[in-house]
């Protein structure tokens, strides 16, 4: 499904931070095994914007119109994304909060989601979400907060709460 290279998503400096570590970038940023089913592809991926596709074709309900849980999935990824390359690789985001107006229906085509932060903390990131249709209407509007934790257990050996 149109896989997209390292080099193309990500930029010399994302691509050097996570080198040493032995991180697969692609994987890590990715779609997942849901996104990837539903067809997501990641066209950009910054801490300052995220951008991914997904079709509409396979991803609608009874009535033939995008589902609402596709349109939430695609919001969470990208969000998800940028909150990843925000908080750099000592960190992890995990979804907290997800919120999704939806605006119009779609039955063809691919929607484009592009994915902006409204606020980047040491703990916590929140980011919009628009989805648009293939004629820039605006399809749905997101907003996801991620918890940043720490991405390896705490050095006394307990657990992160």
């Amino acid at each position: 499904m149109g896989e997209q290279t390292t080099s193309s998503l990500f930029s010399p400096e994302v691509i050097e931070q996570y080198a040493g570590l032995g991180v697969d970038l692609e994987a890590l940023f990715s779609a997942g095994d849901l996104g990837s089913r539903m067809g997501v592809e990641i066209v950009e991926a910054s801490a300052e914007r995220v951008v991914a596709t997904m079709p509409v074709e396979g991803n609608t309900q009874p009535y033939g119109l995008l589902h609402g849980g596709a349109s939430a999935v695609l919001a969470e990824t990208i969000g998800s994304i940028g909150a990843m390359l925000h908080g750099g690789p000592a960190k992890i985001a995990v979804g907290v909060d997800l919120n999704c107006t939806h605006h119009r229906g779609v039955r063809t085509g691919r929607v484009t989601g592009v994915a902006t932060p409204v606020h980047r903390g040491r703990s916590s990131a929140t980011y919009e979400i628009v989805i648009s249709d293939e004629q820039d209407r605006r399809v749905c509007s997101a907003r996801l907060t991620c918890a940043l934790r720490p991405a390896a257990p705490a050095a006394s050996g307990t657990a992160a709460s």
